[in-house]
Order: C-alpha cells, then sequence, then structure tokens
C-alpha cells in the first residue's frame, strides 16, 4: 500500500462517522500522488502526511444560554485549529444545526489550501456551532454569541487564532462576538475577530469578497480559452452573502444569471436575476425565495432541487457542501456548459468533479475560487494593524490582483507537473507546496 494509501485509511479508521472530512481529504491527498510518489522516503521519515491531516488542535466546549422564554438551551461549540505553518489560524465560525466535529475538520483542512494559495500569511481553522440563529431574537443571538466567545476567547488572539463569519454567522453575530472579547479581555484587539463592522475596524468589500472574488477568477479562467465572461449564461445556487455578490459582480462584467435557490426551492428568471428584489427579500426582509414571484411575476418557482437542469454556460454552486451531484454534473454537460466554478466549500461531490475533469468541463474547485473572503479578512487584519482604513476600491483591487495571481499559480502547479487544465491538482498542489516548505522549515512539531 503506498503511503498516502495508508494515510487515507488511518483517517478513515480514527475519524469514524465523519465523511466529509473522509472526502477532503481523500481528494486532496489523490491529487498529491504526483509529488509524494517522488518524495515518499523523505515524506515518511517525517510523518509530513499524518501531521498534514491532524490538526494541531481539536476544541469542544458546551454552549449555554436562555431563550426569551426563560428557558436555558445548550449547544455545542468548536474550534478545530488544523495547521499554523504559514501564520495564525485563520477561518470562519458556521451556525447551522448541521454543524459537527466532522464538518468542522473538513472545512478546517480545506481552509489550510485555501489560505496557502492567497499568498497570505494565514494558517488554516474552523469553528462554529449547531446552533440555529434563524427565527431567534436579537437578545437571544446575542445570549449565546456572548456564552460561545467566553470560551472561544481562552484560544484566539490576533497573532494566535483569527475567526470570521460564515453560514449563519454574520455582521450582527460578530459584532456580539467582539463585544464579548473586549469585554473579557479589557483590550480593543481589532485584528483579533475578521467581518467587523465598518464602525469598529471592519473592511470595506468584505461583505462582497467571497462572490467578487469568485467571478475574478472565473473571468480569468476563461480569458485563459481565449472567452469573455460577458454576454454568458449564468446558473448560481444558493442566495445567501457569496451567491447575492457573485451575482452582482456577474452582472457588473456583462453576464447574464438566469438562477438562484435556498433550502426550499430555486428560481429560473429567463430575464435574469433582479439584484434588488432578491436582496430585498433576503437581506431586509429575511423571506424564502417564494416570494421572489411578487416582485418578477414572470419568473419561474420550483420547489426543491434543480437548479442545475438549466442550460447554461457558467454554473457557480455557492450553497453548501455535496449539493452538485454527479446527476446534476451530467446534465450541465449535456446542456453544454463550459465551466463550473465552486462559490461554496466542497459543493460538488467527487463523483461530479471527476465527471466535469474527464469530460472537459473547465473546473475550478472551492479552496480556489471561494479563497476571496480569506484573502480580505487578511487585508481587514492588515488595515486592523495599520489603523487607518482603506477604500473600496483599494480592497476590491487588491482582491483582484489576488485572485489573477492566485489563478496564475494553480495553472502553473497543474503544468509542472503534467496536469495542464487540472485545477483540482493544481490548487491542491501549490497550496500543499507552500504549507509542506514552512513545516519542514520549522522542524518537527
Amino acid at each position: 500500500m503506498s503511503y498516502i494509501d495508508e494515510v487515507i485509511a488511518q483517517v478513515i479508521r480514527e475519524n469514524p462517522a465523519e465523511p466529509e472530512f473522509h472526502q477532503a481529504v481523500r481528494e486532496v491527498l489523490d491529487s498529491l500522488r504526483v509529488i509524494v510518489d517522488r518524495n515518499e522516503a523523505a515524506m515518511r521519515r517525517v510523518a509530513l502526511l499524518e501531521r498534514l491531516v491532524n490538526p494541531e488542535r481539536q476544541i469542544k466546549f458546551r454552549v449555554s444560554w436562555t431563550d426569551d422564554s426563560g428557558q436555558v438551551r445548550v449547544n455545542t461549540g468548536y474550534r478545530v485549529q488544523f495547521n499554523s505553518a504559514i501564520g495564525p489560524f485563520k477561518g470562519g465560525l458556521r451556525l447551522h444545526p448541521s454543524v459537527n466535529l466532522g464538518i468542522i475538520k473538513f472545512l478546517g483542512f480545506e481552509q489550510v489550501f485555501k489560505n496557502s494559495l492567497t499568498g497570505l500569511p494565514i494558517g488554516g481553522a474552523k469553528g462554529g456551532s449547531d446552533f440555529d440563529p434563524k427565527g431567534k431574537s436579537d437578545r437571544e443571538v446575542m445570549d449565546f454569541c456572548q456564552s460561545f466567545m467566553t470560551e472561544l476567547c481562552k484560544y484566539i488572539g490576533e497573532d494566535t487564532d483569527v475567526p470570521a463569519g460564515d453560514i449563519g454567522t454574520g455582521a450582527r453575530e460578530i459584532g456580539f462576538l467582539f463585544g464579548q472579547y473586549k469585554r473579557i479581555t479589557g483590550s480593543f484587539e481589532g485584528g483579533v475577530l475578521t467581518g467587523k463592522g465598518l464602525s469598529y475596524g471592519g473592511s470595506l468589500a468584505r461583505r462582497e469578497a467571497t462572490g467578487y472574488g469568485l467571478l475574478y477568477i472565473t473571468r480569468q479562467l476563461l480569458r485563459t480559452r481565449g472567452l469573455e465572461l460577458a454576454d454568458k449564461t449564468v446558473s448560481v445556487s444558493g442566495a445567501g452573502n457569496v451567491a447575492i455578490y457573485a451575482i452582482e459582480k456577474a452582472q457588473q462584467l456583462g453576464a447574464k444569471v438566469v438562477t438562484c435557490s435556498d433550502s426550499n426551492g430555486w428560481i429560473y428568471d429567463p430575464e435574469g436575476i433582479d439584484l434588488a428584489a432578491l436582496k430585498t427579500i433576503k437581506e431586509v426582509r429575511r423571506q424564502r425565495l417564494t416570494a421572489y414571484t411578487d416582485f418578477r411575476p414572470n419568473a419561474e418557482y420550483h420547489s426543491g432541487r434543480g437548479v442545475w437542469q438549466v442550460p447554461v454556460d457558467i454554473a457557480l454552486p455557492c450553497a453548501t457542501q455535496n449539493e452538485l451531484t454527479l446527476d446534476d454534473a451530467r446534465a450541465l454537460k449535456a446542456n453544454g456548459v463550459l465551466a463550473v466554478a465552486e462559490g461554496a466549500n466542497m459543493p460538488s461531490t467527487r463523483e461530479a468533479t471527476d465527471y466535469f475533469l474527464e469530460n472537459g468541463v473547465l473546473f475550478l474547485p472551492g479552496k480556489a475560487a471561494n479563497a476571496g473572503g480569506v484573502a480580505t479578512s487578511a487585508l481587514e487584519m492588515s488595515q486592523n494593524s495599520e489603523r487607518r482604513p482603506w477604500s473600496f476600491e483599494t480592497v476590491d483591487h487588491k482582491l483582484e490582483d489576488i485572485m489573477i495571481r492566485l489563478f496564475a499559480n494553480i495553472d502553473e502547479a497543474a503544468r509542472t507537473y503534467g496536469l495542464e487544465g487540472n485545477y483540482v491538482a493544481g490548487a491542491n498542489i501549490a497550496g500543499f507546496e507552500r504549507v509542506r516548505a514552512a513545516m519542514n522549515a520549522q522542524g518537527i512539531i
């Protein structure tokens, strides 16, 4: 058995009932075979892969809070600090009922390579809780966040671990978390959290960054093939922060986006998604997409799945992990899709990813395509260190440069190892090489 196969088997054996983590490890390590097979003896001697797939620290804790009726509720909090070889731990906090240790480990493992690809000095981590902020009052969310931070504050700091937002963790939650951190520590440590409000150290363009970055790298991919994003038809899944600002930037760049979705169903608007209506529904009223046809009566609302059945040139999955299946991949290909770029973390199943690679569909994995969010979080850290905010245009320009450079790096890595056009392998190789060099330089720790 090869070294890689031994490590994959070990991960599955030692981390039972964590399929998302198994999937992430297998996908990364399989694409690293071209490197590992050439250096197996040296890597075995220092247990490089074993250290890579084992987090530096896993923290699990109780979060007790009181609802508006006076009933005490209990949730579980997590922080997985995966790898700090190239900088302090960095990664979001996900608040969603689906959160468990395996989900957080998968996200943290992916974050290591995503953060490496940005070229910025940030390591990989992830955290969160099975708490659901939907339907909760501001007071209930505040009580939860204060309890969560009372424990988490022991393990974070601007030079140690810098959490950020993620699914369920928006500006409201970050504000409550930061306030409690400041209250406990007695210090205004702006760089300890990113995604902050503009009134207390946040960055312009942070909210837009993941969606905007997704379109910048997708445009760059198309340009290497002599194509432009303008006039292309695009499908987007999701209706959260990433999806909304991916739609916004796609429209700014001349594309027509015809779909979006939430957990109940999806919209098809052949005239193009009405962004103002979508923002009103999701950001102001916090409604389901069923309300969209009130604004656009000619649009179609469909319950359940099906967003990938619409013929489009570009597909941007921006909802959640494993949402795009092999059947969806086949439908997209049959309908003539040119490229798929992941706005969410691992939204395509392994079978779907392999199908795209084997059938000539240009494919950008999430660890590269959605790195704009964490890149801009790192830019927020820089502004906090300088005690000086940057303009929206400055941040956006830096983001675009990062995504263009990121694409060039994964493209070069794929070419170097004879895998031209395989950006899954290119992203994993480029991310791994930087982390590997740092780990080797720092000794066995």
